[in-house]
């Protein structure tokens, strides 16, 4: 599965890299710091991610920010949202629903539960059928 990740935390990107590793996936991960990143490299590869994992707390611009430009793009609007936040605000749970989103995940404190967490994710989306790009 090719993956993109929108996270302007490195050691959150390191925490994504270190479990795909853990878990010995293969899935291809690409990274964008911030939500305009995303979209230029989105517009620009030939090859769409599967799914992307999108953190809401960025600089330039929020997630749902992305997630709304995203869900009114004709060619993008399709692909697989997950949001992985720290955020337990419904409000912003809510909203990111309400624009499209796939799916709304909590980073848990312990790296055991975000490993399980992801790998509960990354195994659904694998088995899930994809719209490819």
């Amino acid at each position: 599965m090719n993956i993109l990740l929108i996270e302007d935390d490195e050691i959150e990107v390191m925490k994504l890299e270190r479990t795909l590793t853990k878990l010995q996936l293969k899935h291809n991960l690409s990274k964008a710091k911030n939500g305009e990143q995303a979209l230029e490299i989105l517009r620009a590869s030939s090859k769409l991610p599967d799914i992307i994992l999108l953190d809401l707390n960025m600089p330039r611009m929020s997630g749902t920010e992305f997630l709304q430009i995203l869900k009114e793009d004709e060619f993008l609007q399709y692909l697989p949202t997950i949001i992985l936040t720290t955020s337990e605000n419904r409000a912003d749970l809510l909203k990111c629903y309400q624009i499209g989103v796939a799916g709304y995940i909590i980073k848990p404190l312990k790296y055991e539960d975000y490993q399980l967490k992801l790998q509960k994710v990354l195994e659904y989306w694998d088995i899930n059928q994809l719209v490819k790009g």
